[in-house]
């Protein structure tokens, strides 16, 4: 073949096949959800504590991206403790009704933030109200759907030409917490997640906005004032440095991590800390921005399945109303509501229903979105597994169902495995084969990802 019949020819193949990447859109939006008056705030079992002030904004932040065939994305973070899947449902049937969104195109994830308001019924059995805080927070939680509403349109409007760009950090603010829990916990494994994923967006050469995550709750601060805490500080602070740039925070595999130390009954400490450790994390940030990013090319593909994790045998009826008289306050709640099912059922639920949903932005980056208090080692093992420079785990999407442990927290005992069940409502901790059903359907999601 002549030179010029080979670049004919190779001309032709390039006219019919269209580029070999995408050519990326996307948006941004944020909308302000700090209560207007004061409310119960969550996360932390016990009195129902009432805000007091304010001392920064809380937001909801979100991503839109659109692939050259049309493929959208909406990825949404949050300073709220949690959503319940009553939340789940109404916002994502909202997203389909107004927008055409389809339950895969959307990734809902909180910061599992403990300085902002209850919503719903998300850890309901935590609380113990009076009627007058009950309808502060319906009239709250009205607010947060009006609010995903208005995110989700406002990122979508955004969409326009953009560049993505990926890359990971390191920051030292997370600590294993079982570790802390007394001295017969100091031998149980000390496993963190220490990256710090970064997702930035780029129109016609400049920064528009990102998203950053990290695997650590949120619980430096335990006050009475609204704040997002140390991911509230960071965003603050990048934002700050960056004007004009949005800031969003994806809380990733931190069921078993804390911001240590701590400080308890003396806030202005405590907020000094928090802020210290948002500033920690917020260099983290700056310092992947400011370095070499992978620019994603490549199609956008989606995927949501759903698998039931089987629960332990639990407690019998006349083993629950036997000890029901004996106890207060939230155990009481935990036992009347079993007691309650008994009653409506005739047993307990021997499953929790578990979303899990899986994103590829092209070849170069893997969203893996677990439900509930993921502990670290879910992170840990699939980016072993799966690329540890190209796969981001987050967890704490969807419905708070539970802690969601592996099985080494498992056969360790402990909270995030065992006593932590019953303040979700759950009768008892999960099989031993939570971890092997959680890996099955990460691997066939992934797989049908490669080979549409």
């Amino acid at each position: 073949m002549s030179s010029s019949a080979y670049c004919r020819l190779v001309c032709l193949i390039l006219l019919c096949c269209g580029p070999c990447h995408a050519a990326w859109q996307a948006g941004l939006g944020r909308v302000d959800i700090t209560p207007r008056e004061p409310v119960p705030l969550a996360g932390y079992g016990g009195k129902t504590r009432l805000s007091q002030g304010v001392d920064h904004p809380i937001w909801l932040k979100a991503l839109a991206l659109r692939d050259e065939r049309g493929q959208t994305l909406l990825w949404i973070g949050s300073d709220l403790v949690g959503l319940s899947q009553r939340m789940v449902e109404r916002i994502t049937a909202d997203a389909l009704a107004k927008h055409g969104l389809k339950r895969e195109q959307l990734l809902l994830n909180c910061s599992h933030n403990h300085s902002c308001p209850v919503t719903e019924d998300v850890l309901w059995l935590y609380y113990e109200m009076t009627p007058e805080e009950k309808e502060a927070t319906q009239r709250y939680t009205q607010q947060v759907y009006l609010a995903y509403q208005e995110v989700i349109a406002a990122a979508l409007k955004d969409l326009r030409a953009a560049e993505v760009f990926f890359e990971q950090g390191l920051a030292g603010v997370a600590v294993n917490r079982r570790r802390s829990r007394g001295p017969e916990s100091r031998a149980f494994g000390g496993q963190v997640d220490q990256d710090v994923p970064v997702l930035a967006i780029k129109s016609d050469g400049r920064l528009r906005g990102f998203f950053f995550g990290y695997s650590c709750h949120t619980t430096a601060l335990g006050g009475l004032s609204i704040n997002g805490d140390y991911a509230g500080y960071a965003m603050e602070r990048l934002e700050r440095d960056q004007p004009g740039v949005l800031a969003g925070f994806i809380q990733n595999c931190g069921g078993d991590a804390n911001p240590l130390p701590r400080l308890r009954g003396r806030d202005r400490e405590a907020k000094a800390l928090a802020q210290g450790y948002g500033d920690i994390l917020a260099e983290a940030v700056r310092q992947v921005l400011e370095g070499p990013m992978k620019p994603l090319q490549g199609e956008l593909r989606l995927s949501y399945g759903q698998i039931d994790l089987p629960l332990e045998p639990g407690l019998s009826q006349q083993e629950i109303e036997s000890r029901l008289p004996k106890l207060s306050g939230m155990p009481r709640r935990e036992f009347q509501h079993f007691l309650s099912q008994y009653q409506r059922l005739g047993r307990l639920p021997d499953a929790v229903p578990y979303p899990i949903q899986v994103a590829r932005l092209g070849s170069d980056l893997l969203l893996i979105a677990l439900t509930g208090e993921t502990v670290v080692d879910y992170s840990l093992q699939f980016k072993a597994a799966l690329g540890w420079n190209q796969t981001w785990v987050s967890g704490y999407n969807n419905d708070l169902t539970s802690y969601i442990p592996s099985l080494r927290v498992l056969r360790e005992g402990g909270y995030e495995g065992l006593t932590g069940m019953y303040e979700y409502g759950h009768r008892a901790a999960y099989s031993p084969q939570v971890e092997e059903l959680i890996h099955r359907e990460v691997q066939r999601q992934v797989k049908a990802l490669r080979h549409p």
